[in-house]
Parts: C-alpha cells; sequence; structure tokens
C-alpha cells in the first residue's frame, strides 16, 4: 500500500468521499428528473434511474466506511474493515437493477415510441450533471488512490460510468435535436444499460474476491518475500499468505531462522522483518511464525507448487 497518510487523515478523507457523494447524487437526481419531465427522453431516464441507484449506493458507502472504521471489538477481533467490500456488493445489485430496468424501458420504446421534445433544456442539464461529476471522481480517485478504500473505489466507478453515460445522452439529445432521429434517443438508453451491467460484474467479482480473501497481486508478495530475504538473520520465508480486509494489508509468514539463536535474538530479528513490511505498507498488520532453518515439516507451498509466487 504505497501511501503516506496518518490513519486518521485516512478516516477523514473517506468520511469526505463518501459525504460528497451522497450530496451531488441528490442534487444530480433532481436536475435529472427535472430534465426528463421537460423532454421525455429515455436516455435521461436511463441517467436518471442510475442516479437513484447512485443515492441509495452511496448512502450504503457512508454508513459502511464508518462502520469499517470502528475499531477492533470481542467479536470481531480484525476489525470491520470488510463492511466496505459488503457495501461494494450492495452497490453492484443496485447498478445491475438499474441495467435491467433501462434495458427493459428500452426495448418498451421501440415498440412504444414517444417525442421527444425541449432537447436543449436536457443538454444543458446534462452537461453540468458532467462536470459535476467530473469534480467528484478527481477527488474521490484522489482519495481512493491513498486509501485503498473498497466502498471509494466502488462509488467513484458509478461516477465513472455516469461520465460516460452523460456524453452519450449528450450526443442523444444533439442528435435528436438537429436531424430528428428520434430512435438515436433509445438505442442510447440501450447501450448505457449494457454498460452499467458490465459495471456491476466488475464491482461484484472484485468485491467477491476480497470476501473470499482472494490473495495480493504478485508484484506485493514477491516484495515482502524479498524485504525477508534481505533482513540480516532470516535464512528463507514460505508460506507467504495475504488479503486486503479493507484497505488494511494483512500478512502472514514463516521465516525460518538458525535454530541456536536465543529467544530475545530471534524475537529481534522478527521486529525488524516486520518494521521493513509496515514502512512498505503502512498501517498493515503482520504476523511472523518462526521457524528453526532446515526443519522439515508440511508446507502450504508444497501443495500450491502451481503458484508463481
Amino acid at each position: 500500500m504505497s501511501t503516506a497518510w496518518t490513519k486518521e487523515k485516512i478516516e477523514h478523507y473517506k468520511k469526505y468521499a463518501v459525504s460528497g457523494s451522497v450530496g451531488l447524487s441528490i442534487l444530480l437526481f433532481l436536475m435529472k428528473a427535472f430534465a426528463l419531465l421537460a423532454t421525455g427522453s429515455l436516455a435521461i431516464l436511463s441517467s436518471l434511474v442510475d442516479s437513484l441507484s447512485d443515492i441509495v449506493a452511496s448512502v450504503v458507502s457512508f454508513v459502511a466506511v464508518k462502520f469499517s472504521l470502528k475499531g477492533a471489538s470481542c467479536s470481531h477481533r480484525y476489525g470491520y474493515f470488510k463492511a466496505e467490500h459488503l457495501s461494494a456488493l450492495v452497490q453492484a445489485a443496485f447498478i445491475a437493477g438499474s441495467g435491467f430496468f433501462v434495458m427493459y424501458s428500452g426495448i418498451d420504446r421501440f415498440f412504444h415510441p414517444i417525442l421527444i421534445k425541449q432537447t436543449g433544456i436536457g443538454i444543458v442539464v446534462m452537461a453540468l450533471s458532467l462536470v459535476l461529476t467530473l469534480l467528484l471522481i478527481s477527488f474521490q480517485k484522489y482519495v481512493a488512490r491513498h486509501t485503498h478504500s473498497m466502498a471509494v473505489k466502488a462509488d467513484s466507478a458509478h461516477y465513472v460510468v455516469d461520465v460516460l453515460t452523460n456524453i452519450s445522452i449528450i450526443l442523444s439529445l444533439f442528435v435528436v435535436k438537429i436531424f430528428g432521429v428520434q430512435w438515436f434517443d433509445t438505442l442510447t438508453a440501450v447501450m448505457t444499460a449494457l454498460y452499467l451491467l458490465i459495471w456491476a460484474w466488475k464491482i461484484a467479482h472484485e468485491a467477491v474476491d476480497a470476501l473470499l480473501d482472494k490473495e495480493l497481486g504478485d508484484e506485493v508478495r514477491k516484495n515482502v518475500l524479498n524485504m525477508l530475504k534481505q533482513t540480516e538473520g532470516i535464512m528463507g520465508a514460505h508460506d507467504l499468505r495475504t488479503r486486503d480486509l479493507g484497505g488494511i494489508y494483512y500478512f502472514e509468514v514463516h521465516i525460518e531462522m538458525d535454530g541456536n539463536l536465543s529467544l530475545l535474538r530471534a524475537h529481534q530479528i522478527t521486529e525488524s522483518a516486520e518494521e521493513k513490511i509496515k514502512q512498505a505498507y503502512p498501517h498493515a498488520q503482520v504476523l511472523i511464525h518462526q521457524d528453526p532453518y532446515g526443519v522439515k515439516e508440511e508446507r502450504l507451498d508444497d501443495l500450491l507448487k502451481n503458484c508463481e509466487v
């Protein structure tokens, strides 16, 4: 985790990111509702439905972030970090629901066309929505980059989709206004729905991976093993297991040392290794088991021989 932020700063910025998201999603919903009433555009309806799902998802993110920041308890000694992954899964469900609704509306509109009117109002509203959304995305990506928050990442993903859909809707309204091609509005809505479904799958897939404790990337694993092997007194390392607790990395590993070392010296070497890892990945949780070098035992690495790292 490449960040030098303090834990307090991380917590504050996570809250700012999800609070701003809730406020903006409500504002965009009201703006698009006005534009929908003025134009009757199905493309704007698709964006309105997405904004409605954004409101629910952003509120879920807000609650999840607050919950995840709770300290460890007697019943949850790893803390509540994974609440963020659960929120991402809920968000994916809402995005998928929005996509299916818009898809149904699009198919129905093909068979029951409605004349699009007041396209100028729609263009202005969608353009303003686009600018506000870009500002929020910039801030959320800044926060996600420094906190690795799954909830903020998932929330930001909504608005990345919004940018693309807003651009396509503005284009659609221009086509309807200038060329009078009414069906282009419906086509835009259907394409938006497909994009929503794709994003829902991606978010859900990443959230499920985290909930099932998928290993961190090979680069992280290699880096940790190299740091251990380069630590004075450590003769080898094996059975490294990693996971993401919700922006907080967890490392569990066995290190091999001279079996004749005193307990105090073995402890000092272990502390040195832990410090190296925590400097590279601030706020990480590290659990190191000490083994005498050369002792034969059943190892996880031997059971997983096909793994690269």
